[in-house]
């Protein structure tokens, strides 16, 4: 799939939020990387041979002080491990689904609460 096209999902998945959600986002560049590098899989603790499709880094919500903070918080979704990891057809589906869980990191939401929310 095309860069353009991969990053119109992740648009489309940011555009489906509900406006509360959408509301509450301050701070936050949402960018599209084709490959994750090594510093960005280990910063997941992923294993070499694992697959990493998406990563929030930055200071959650209810963990930030009134302080205004420099530079702002990201949320990487990349392209490359969901081409490989689903069909073309779910990719739509996986990216809305990647997009949502790294915002709910944003949120404060660890992975131990977004598994048993059936989000892990």
């Amino acid at each position: 799939m095309d860069r353009a096209r991969f990053r119109r999902l992740v648009q489309r998945a940011l555009d489906g939020l509900p406006p509360e959600v959408s509301a509450s986002l301050d701070n936050i560049a949402i960018v599209v990387e084709r490959e994750p590098s090594r510093a960005d899989l280990q910063t997941a603790g992923i294993e070499p041979g694992d697959d990493l499709f998406g990563l929030y880094v930055g200071v959650p919500l209810p963990e930030r002080s009134g302080a205004l903070q420099a530079l702002p918080d990201r949320i990487v979704i990349y392209q490359g491990p969901l081409e490989r990891g689903f069909h073309p057809r779910d990719i739509p589906r996986e990216v809305q689904k990647t997009v949502r869980h790294e915002l709910a990191h944003y949120f404060g939401i660890d992975d131990d609460r977004l598994t048993a929310l059936g989000m892990g």
